[in-house]
């Protein structure tokens, strides 16, 4: 039989089951959305299915308020349909994956489940999203058929952006529904799947909240601060900024609290057993409500100082009191700073010699040992370990990555030296000669199998192409050209957040003629890492900056020339140029990414052209084809007069430094066109890319040809002040802003000619340039660009 998700039921309206309803609307299946009947009805309010469907219209009410959004496009929230357990229970039985979120309580999953097992329909695939309660025992009693059909699915918080969705097989289910639900869960839900065992906490939570509850007594121990141990395990140590404690107020101290409570029940036999037996204080900090960010103060606490300046306090644990938080140095944190790469930044850390850096080798050092005691009994796989914690927790390395990036026979040493008990496993190892639990050869990544021995290569979805594994053909400094093989490359960027800078603009001539030769297409992407991450975060402002400071403006109308030809090879080259965006990807990311054939957007992509901010206009085309992207998708029978009402929303957002927020919003924008594509797992977008590429080749590709434009001339000059009028009345836009934003549209309307023109390309670029230039010659966008740089904000001027 053909298996497919055409309609899904979500049982339980809070953040985590309104936040799988979205995903699954967003991904484009009709989604049942069911909680319980209020206990506290009225008898006539038992009589109202408004009343009576309260708790779910508030949890839905809850996901669409949600900041930062739980939902990629509003629209898609048509898919879900709300009920309730007892009018709407019968609805199940239509569909074909029924996820239960319902609260972490056996007997109460139990009854459900007994209930399901009684209407569901024979294909129907049943999954709890229970974060630590036995299958085994939830499915209990249950027929043999629905054990068949039954496994876990715990997805982490929140779902739209976590990327990490554990799968775990049940005892009796089938094979096909595990793979189905896996190709399911990584291809249409965009999730990075992990393979974890029927244990307390899975993988993720059990590996994650030992690593938070065990640096509790060691830094009272080592007489560490909150702010110092968060210092240190933050993005010196490889881990988001949110490092441990700021992390642990947004999950919630009242969750990590019942992790570590469920940990220490369930896991009489964990040999650390004991560190999961919370402090005296934290236990005060439950009692008092301290959660953390849903209630406002948790280990950290913001308040407004007596001139209205934004403080954060931290907890003293010893006086249970607020106080101002310190930023912590450290000679470790020093040498991590200088270092370049992450590895190098975490060996500065631990093999240091001062306080926090000792800190960070005894945690550490406990963290390997407890994840490596951990095989086979949570998973069978360091690999399905390493990658909860990098999906689940947004750290570059998981314990055994993180083991390899400090030295295996190096640490062992040190640990044995310090009585350590190294796990027999990695002693096995080492004695067989290997010396890391990762390898790559010939393109190729491999693992080290602590449980049966010796390397085994890591299996990866057919489209997940990683680039670090392919052969590079030809680089500078600021990109490289890598041969994704059947004839198609990739043209990746590699400067910091991805910067377009000169070296990138001389190289892509260069690469678009050996791929002429060589191949049948390009692809435009990367894999830097980050949550979004940078496509590409803009120009090299500080390059134009010192040259505007010099008076070398010749130069800059040089260099602009340099960017518009290279953008035009990219249009016309005589191969499909494939642009596969993620994160942030501004200003020139963004105007690549217009000039290419096909944009193929991961869902979180943040693209705009925001250089208006730093005073000045986009320099790269993308205004042109942006506009081009818009009239193309025109009807050719629309008059010249009923332009305007399409040409307002681009000027609006190329003046407005409008960024779409997603894929979906940039459909919305015109920054994606339909030709274009969205893809929801971005490990896959490579390969998908490499895919599309050759999809174009195999229909015949033909570059477009070098058409006249059609612009608005100054007939809308007036609608576009009238406009800026507004804005300037309503203070959203100073006078160096208005400035800018008349030189746009000046240049997007073509200039003082009449309306329904045709103009040749190279006028368009002649204008942008002279635009471009004039405003670098004026020292208001040179301070606007200088503030920029130096402080991340726009200076309104």
């Amino acid at each position: 039989m053909t298996r497919r998700i055409d309609k899904a039921a979500v049982i339980g309206s809070g953040i985590m089951g309104g936040g799988i309803a979205a995903l699954l609307a967003d991904a484009g299946v009709e989604t049942l959305l069911l909680d319980i009947v209020p206990f506290n009805l009225t008898d006539e309010e038992k009589k109202d299915p408004k009343a009576r469907n309260r708790i779910v219209q508030t949890g839905f009410d809850n996901l669409m308020k949600a900041k930062p959004a739980l939902v990629m496009d509003k629209a898609n929230t048509a898919r879900i349909k709300l009920g309730n357990l007892e009018d709407d229970f019968k609805k199940l039985a239509d569909c074909d994956l029924i996820i239960e979120v319902v609260v972490e309580n056996l007997k109460i999953k139990q009854e459900l489940f007994g209930k399901i097992d009684k209407i569901r329909k024979p294909t129907a695939i049943i999954t709890t999203n229970t974060s630590g309660l036995p299958l085994q025992e939830i499915s209990k009693g249950l027929s043999k058929e629905f054990k068949a059909h039954f496994m876990g699915t715990h997805f982490f918080n929140p779902v739209r952006y976590m990327h990490l969705l554990e799968l775990i097989p049940g005892a009796e289910t089938k094979k096909e529904i595990l793979e189905f639900l896996a190709d399911f869960g990584e291809k249409r839900l965009g999730k990075g799947i992990v393979w974890a065992k029927d244990t307390p906490n899975f993988i993720g939570n059990r590996i994650g909240v030992y690593s938070i509850v065990d640096i509790l007594p060691t830094m009272k121990e080592m007489g560490m601060s909150f702010t110092e141990v968060d210092a240190v395990f933050g993005p010196a140590m490889g881990r988001p900024k949110t490092a441990v404690f700021k992390l642990s107020d947004m999950v919630g101290l009242d969750t990590l609290d019942h992790l570590a409570v469920n940990s220490y029940e369930l896991l009489p036999k964990d040999e650390r057993r004991e560190a999961y037996k919370v402090p005296d204080w934290f236990k005060k900090m439950i009692e008092n409500k301290w959660f953390g960010d849903k209630t406002k103060q948790g280990f950290y606490k913001k308040e407004r100082s007596p001139e209205g300046k934004r403080v954060t306090l931290v907890l003293n644990p010893d006086t249970m009191e607020y106080v101002p938080a310190d930023k912590p140095s450290f000679p470790c944190l020093d040498a991590a700073k200088a270092a370049k790469s992450v590895p190098e930044k975490i060996k500065a850390i631990v093999y240091g010699d001062d306080k926090a850096a000792k800190f960070a080798w005894k945690v550490t050092a406990a963290g390997c040992i407890y994840a490596a005691n951990r095989v086979p009994e949570i998973a069978d796989s360091i690999v399905d370990i390493d990658n909860a914690m990098v999906w689940g927790y947004n750290n570059e390395f998981g314990p055994f990555g993180t083991w390899d990036a400090i030295g295996v026979e190096k640490s062992v040493k040190r640990m044995e030296k310090e009585g350590m008990k190294i796990p027999k496993n990695v002693q096995k190892m080492l004695d067989s000669g290997a010396k890391s639990f990762y390898k790559s050869e010939k393109g190729k990544d491999y693992y080290y199998d602590l449980v049966k021995g010796g390397y085994k290569e890591i299996k990866r979805s057919e489209s997940a192409i990683l680039l670090k594994n392919c052969k590079e053909i030809k680089s500078n400094a600021s990109a490289s050209l890598i041969d994704l093989g059947d004839g198609v490359f990739n043209f990746e960027f590699h400067t910091k957040m991805n910067a377009i800078n000169g070296e990138i603009v001389d190289f892509i001539p260069t690469a678009l003629e050996y791929v002429s030769k060589n191949g049948i297409g390009l692809v435009i992407g990367n894999q830097a890492g980050g949550m979004p991450g940078a496509f590409s975060a803009g120009g090299d402002l500080a390059f134009m900056g010192s040259l505007a400071k010099d008076g070398k403006f010749t130069v800059i109308n040089d260099f602009i020339a340099k960017v518009h030809d290279s953008i035009q090879a990219l249009r016309y080259a005589n191969f499909p140029v494939v642009a596969a965006p993620y994160g942030m990807t501004l200003g020139g990311g963004c105007e690549v990414c217009l000039g290419s054939d096909r944009i193929l957007a991961h869902t979180e992509t943040y693209m705009g052209m925001v250089e208006i901010g730093a005073g000045l206009l986009p320099g790269g085309l993308g205004m042109l084809n942006l506009w081009r992207k818009v009239l193309a998708n025109i009807p050719s029978s629309i008059k010249i007069t009923d332009l305007g009402g399409f040409f307002l929303p681009c000027f609006m957002a190329v003046a407005q430094a409008q960024v779409g927020m997603g894929a979906f919003d940039l459909k919305k924008k015109g920054f994606l066109g339909p030709n274009d594509r969205i893809i929801f797992n971005r490990d896959l977008q490579i390969g998908e890319a490499k895919k599309e590429v050759q999809k174009m080749v195999d229909e015949g590709y033909a570059p477009p040809k070098h058409d006249p434009i059609l612009v608005m001339g100054q007939e809308v000059h007036g609608m576009v002040w009238a406009e800026m009028n507004n804005m300037k009345g309503g203070g959203y836009i100073t006078p160096h802003m208005e400035f800018i934003a008349k030189k746009i549209a000046f240049v997007m309307s073509g200039g003082d000619i009449i309306q329904g023109t045709m103009i040749p390309e190279e006028q368009w670029m002649r204008q942008e340039r002279e635009a471009f230039v004039e405003l670098w010659k004026t020292e208001n966008t040179q301070k606007m660009a200088a503030h920029i740089l130096a402080t991340g904000k726009p200076l309104m001027i």
